[in-house]
């Protein structure tokens, strides 16, 4: 595959980097340029090129975003407070998480008939984790899910099963650019399909900027539920919109990283994508 090529496929990009990972796991970050290449197949000069095109920073530097600690980093170093982020300027009215999405929430009485009398139409779309399956109605984008690590079969199911009653069609013309557009930093629409509580949650996650991490107990305190930690972490696992509505900037209070539904790796690399490309900008 030629480079000009392989800067058009973000998918084959995260291919490279997941393969990576899986070399960093069992070798360590001590593992050398020239090492981690020969492991992935690629020659040096390929391997480095492709790093800069992804993530604008080099293997080296990279390999230490993806051990398995830098999560506890994150949250020693960039833990956001969700109650003072806007007062702070993390991020701003209207702009979250460094896209601008609007966003608007179905009420309690249509979640209720599990999607009965919705139209949404569904396309796969490339993305810098790998194939993603953008579903989305009217209103704007209403799922966003990662086949990666489960697979295009499991993925369809898994969104298509959260509104039963929805009529699904595929519609790339209308879905793809939606997509695309949030991807590239353009912005699109949202429409946030949950239950009431659910939602609560959905909207404290879109108050983690880029490059920041926050835990579970921290969401349940800012909703006002401060009890509610086992709640909240199922209420992110049921995050339908993912990387946009950032449930992968959520951690554990140790550090850990706890669950994600696409697959940690898929967390993994969202949180070392982000993390590298806020220090290069820096």
């Amino acid at each position: 595959m030629t480079d000009s090529l392989a800067a058009e496929r973000p998918a084959y990009h995260y291919a490279v980097i997941a393969r990576a990972l899986a070399e960093i796991d069992a070798g360590g970050p001590s593992l050398s340029l020239e090492d981690l290449a020969a492991r992935i197949g690629l020659s040096p000069a390929h391997f480095q090129r492709i790093f800069s095109q992804w993530v604008g920073v080099s293997p080296k530097r990279y390999q230490q975003y993806l051990t398995l600690d830098h999560a506890r980093r994150l949250l020693a170093e960039r833990f956001t407070v969700l109650d003072t982020a806007l007062a702070t300027g993390l991020s701003g009215p209207g702009r979250l998480h460094d896209l601008f999405l609007r966003w608007e929430a179905m009420s309690p009485g249509d979640f209720a008939r599990a999607g009965a009398g919705l139209e949404i139409g569904w396309a796969w779309v490339a993305s810098p984790f790998g194939e993603a399956l953008a579903m989305a109605t009217a209103r704007g984008l209403c799922g966003l899910a990662f086949s990666a690590e489960m697979g295009r079969e499991a993925a369809m199911a898994d969104l298509a099963g959260r509104w039963p009653a929805a009529r699904l069609t595929e519609d790339r013309d209308r879905v793809a650019p939606l997509a695309e557009a949030a991807f590239g930093g353009a912005g699109t629409d949202l429409h946030l399909i949950g239950a009431p509580f659910q939602i609560k949650v959905w909207e404290a996650l879109l108050r983690i900027p880029s490059g920041h991490v926050t835990t579970y107990s921290e969401i349940a305190q800012s909703i006002g539920h401060p009890t509610a930690v086992r709640a909240v972490g199922t209420a992110v696992g049921r995050n339908p919109i993912s990387f946009l509505i950032p449930c992968h900037r959520a951690l554990r209070k140790s550090g850990g990283l706890g669950g994600y539904h696409w697959g940690l790796p898929v967390k993994r690399a969202m949180l070392a994508w982000e993390a590298a490309r806020a220090d290069a900008i820096a």
